[in-house]
């Protein structure tokens, strides 16, 4: 009986700590940001953000999203001043999404959107995986 009690002591540590340890940052020692948006003029701020933490975090700045959702998916195409955001992002290592079912919500084409943009078939969906991955999120 003793030893039965031990066996199951032993399991139930093995599974919870298996269990808490999938949870767990794959990046353990990376800070990883996510900002989801619903407004494409945050850009501007989000990216002053990411520089500044970029140069907290030194060796310990990991991966850097935003992504965007909405309405303002429609305020993407043919913008000039989104676009060139967009090339600084892309020089600050920073990735930026649009959410597909905002683009279909509002019959925007993936092709009429600057390439430099990723699409996810869900923004929402996305976002709560990268948490779950460990990401630091925000939502503006």
């Amino acid at each position: 009986m003793t030893h039965s009690i031990k066996y199951i002591t032993i399991l139930l540590f093995l599974i919870l700590g298996t269990s808490q340890i999938k949870a767990q940052d794959h990046h353990a020692d990376q800070y990883d940001y996510v900002v989801l948006s619903k407004n494409i003029k945050q850009l501007k701020p989000i990216l002053m953000t990411a520089a500044s933490l970029a140069e907290e975090d030194g060796e310990n700045h990991g991966e850097f999203k935003v992504i965007f959702c909405g309405k303002t998916v429609s305020d993407m195409k043919n913008n000039p001043d989104f676009s060139k955001l967009l090339k600084q992002a892309k020089l600050q290592h920073v990735k930026v999404s649009a959410c597909g079912l905002s683009l279909n919500k509002f019959s925007i084409s993936p092709d009429d959107l600057p390439e430099i943009l990723e699409v996810v078939d869900n923004g929402i969906l996305y976002g709560f995986q990268l948490k779950k991955k460990g990401f630091i999120s925000l939502t503006i």
